[in-house]
């Protein structure tokens, strides 16, 4: 089974500063029908300002993933860290007992476009952690690991496919997936998706991608 999320069909919510489309209920966007799939609880596609951002706020017990696709994003929390995160980089902040975090676009001429991903972890009360990685740029026709450590069983990765590529994928008995379009056009066993699009996948093993045109998304194989 498998399940289009068309990308008009999102939550969006425009704030001058910040235009954000939700995949699930967020904030003031709630539709019963999507509250998370399995572990995934949120995927948010931000586009934020020059110089705005979002304020010191708290988080606790969730596994929080930021991939900014363009722009930059600078990061300072409570456990000490501040810098700045680039196009192709993936951080994660495993917020535990508590974390208060900040996020700002850096730049005062240009806006961040940025997805931000929570899944809920495995257990409560989890030592809060950080991690900052860059994904390899050359990376192309494959699948991409996320190289951070996500506290559930669930895989994150980066899909790139140049126009033309086929791409196949094994999903385990009783685990279910979700593909988040980024950019491009793609068929997910002849089911087309384009930006912004996702698919929630269900009772299905065997997965083939067809890039109708050069694409990216995220693919979470989860429990």
């Amino acid at each position: 089974m498998i399940v289009i999320r068309k990308s008009q069909d999102r939550g969006h919510a425009q704030h001058g500063w910040l235009d954000s489309y939700h995949s699930f209920s967020f904030a003031d966007y709630y539709d019963p029908q999507w509250m998370g799939f399995r572990s995934l609880r949120v995927i948010n596609e931000d586009r934020v300002a020059p110089a705005q951002g979002f304020g010191f706020h708290p988080h606790k017990d969730m596994e929080i993933i930021t991939y900014v696709l363009s722009g930059q994003l600078k990061h300072k929390d409570s456990m000490g860290n501040e810098g700045v995160i680039n196009p192709g980089e993936v951080q994660k902040m495993s917020a535990g007992t508590g974390v208060v975090h900040s996020e700002f676009n850096a730049s005062s001429k240009e806006e961040v476009h940025l997805l931000q991903i929570w899944i809920m972890p495995d257990a409560k009360g989890l030592k809060p952690a950080y991690e900052q990685n860059l994904l390899p740029m050359d990376q192309q026709n494959s699948l991409f690991a996320f190289p951070v450590t996500i506290h559930q069983d669930a895989k994150v990765f980066r899909g790139r496919l140049s126009k033309g590529h086929e791409l196949s994928y094994k999903l385990g008995q009783e685990r279910g997936a979700w593909l988040q379009m980024i950019s491009g056009l793609l068929k997910v066993n002849a089911n087309s998706l384009e930006a912004g699009d996702a698919a929630l996948i269900e009772k299905e093993t065997s997965l083939g991608f067809l890039a109708q045109s050069n694409c990216e998304f995220l693919f979470f194989d989860l429990k």
